[in-house]
């Protein structure tokens, strides 16, 4: 392997520090990052000694002051502190809770389990960019702490690269992950060496348009691919194109996790450790942090023991018991996890006295008399208008529908394939003003009102009227209506297989 000195120079990093937020909250600041940014020219360092230092961190208002809300300067803070730093990956807003009560400094995400969260579908590119987001925004604004999001690879060209960055950034995370795979979701293929910097290059473009500091982790998966010595190659160009953290899939031994992290040893490494089924040894944190990484995710634990936890309660549900007390958290804890503490603190704080509801219910009073008042001297000098109102005679032999306004027809279809495809209700009396609009006989056209009801296909409905054209669902419903609990007036299977019941409640 070429010697340290045969590196080409990169950008330098700077490191902003600033203190973190102690006293948790219900709702996390807001972290947008601020819009104007600050850059220094590189600074030219020893090839020996060469430091870790990126002018893209040092983002700052007009008056020179940092941004201390920002994800990605926490971020770089505590990459600044000694030692491995561990990061779980989370795939919604209460596994982040549970990540930062349990006292990670960050947490990750990554596509797999967001796709199987969200979507319940295999990370195979089936998640969209604009779930993926939605998904990080509900993550970032629950926790305190700096989240890194898995971009995956970008969802595209460079152009979308640009986009996903710009959205993440937007949605509050303090870095993202940007990959050089052909398609979303682990595919083997990977682009080009030269795409694959392009799409780190739009990164920084990205970052830089949007005056952020977010952390661009810069990931390969060549070595599975093509070579070592290529993933090698890939990670030193994406340093030169700007990449804050490096990472390679895939390596095989401690030797070759070593020599990774000798490609530039002063920029940080992620070791992304598979919990089950991934060829990277698994090592603890003192062994990771001595061979040279600075980061280390955990992509499926959290995911994994959740997907375990519920097959059993389940299975533990059907069998008629309940899970074990040991196996779930109490009413209390829950409470906690969720802030229900917090909740009331800031429930009492913004708490109006009673007496104030006292003092304006009066007032209003009050001023309802003076309105009235006011009222009754206009009508004084109106003219007197006397309304007529006709009674109205209940005649239940003339009106059949008089005594089932009060209940529902519900509509039921249920396919051929066992799935249902409509579950509706609407008031019984509903037909009675439809059938008097459509001309034809009641008894028949009520029948047909309620299968256009149900479906859009007009042929469709026709086809069942006339299948069941002697059928007087009035009478039906009549002689139902006194009837305690529902009824099922119909039930029968049309000509496509599909059984449609028709009761009233």
């Amino acid at each position: 392997m070429a010697s340290l000195s045969s590196y080409t120079s990169f950008p330098p990093r700077v490191l902003l520090l600033h203190r973190q937020q102690s006293k948790p909250i219900l709702f996390p600041p807001d972290s947008t990052p601020s819009i104007r940014q600050l850059y220094t020219k590189p600074i030219s360092f020893s090839r020996r000694s060469r430091v870790a230092i990126n002018a893209t961190a040092a983002a700052s208002d007009s008056s020179g002051n940092s941004n201390p809300s920002s994800p990605a300067k926490k971020l770089r803070e505590i990459m600044q502190s000694p030692g491995v730093l561990q990061g779980p990956c989370c795939f919604d807003a209460l596994s982040a809770k549970l990540v930062e009560r349990a006292g990670f400094p960050y947490c990750l995400t990554t596509g797999l389990s967001i796709s199987a969260a969200r979507v319940g579908l295999p990370d195979k590119g089936l998640i969209s960019y604009g779930e993926m987001v939605d998904q990080g925004q509900q993550i970032t604004q629950a926790v305190s702490i700096p989240v890194i999001g898995d971009g995956g690879n970008g969802f595209g060209n460079a152009i979308n690269v640009k986009r996903t960055v710009k959205g993440y950034i937007r949605a509050g995370f303090a870095g993202i992950i940007i990959n050089d795979q052909v398609s979303s979701g682990g595919g083997r293929g990977v682009v080009s060496r030269e795409e694959a910097v392009m799409r780190v290059k739009a990164a920084v473009d990205a970052r830089r348009e949007c005056g952020s500091d977010i952390v661009i982790v810069a990931q390969t998966g060549s070595r599975e691919v093509m070579s070592l010595e290529e993933s090698f190659s890939r990670a030193r160009a994406f340093t030169d194109a700007g990449a804050d953290v490096l990472s390679v899939d895939s390596l095989v031994s401690r030797e070759e996790m070593k020599s990774f992290c000798n490609v530039y040893p002063l920029v940080p490494k992620l070791a992304n450790m598979l919990e089950t089924g991934g060829k990277i040894p698994m090592l603890n944190p003192l062994e990771i942090e001595e061979i040279g990484y600075k980061l280390v995710a955990y992509p499926l634990s959290l995911i994994g023991v959740s997907i375990r936890a519920m097959q059993d309660a389940l299975l533990a549900i059907k069998g008629g018991r309940i899970p074990p007390p040991g196996s779930m958290p109490s009413l209390e804890e829950i409470e906690g996890i969720l802030g229900y503490d917090t909740y009331r603190e800031e429930e009492k704080r913004y708490a109006i006295s009673s007496s104030s509801n006292r003092g304006s219910s009066s007032s209003s009073v009050y001023g309802n008399q003076r309105v009235a008042q006011d009222e009754s001297k206009q009508r004084v000098e109106d003219p007197v208008v006397e309304v007529m109102v006709p009674e109205v005679v209940s005649n239940e032999s003339r009106n059949p529908f008089s005594r089932i306004w009060s209940r529902s027809l519900r509509i039921k279809i249920i396919g051929r394939d066992g799935f249902e495809k409509l579950d509706v209700r609407i008031p019984a009396g509903f037909l009675e003003g439809v059938t008097n609009i459509v001309p034809g006989n009641s008894k028949s056209s009520s029948l047909f009102c309620l299968f256009s009801f149900c479906f859009s296909d007009n042929d469709r409905a026709w086809g069942l009227f006339v299948a069941l054209g002697g059928v007087n669902l009035k009478q039906l419903m009549d002689d139902a209506a006194d009837e305690v609990g529902g009824k099922l007036l119909l039930d029968f299977k049309d000509t496509a297989g599909d059984r449609i019941q028709v009761f009233l409640e």
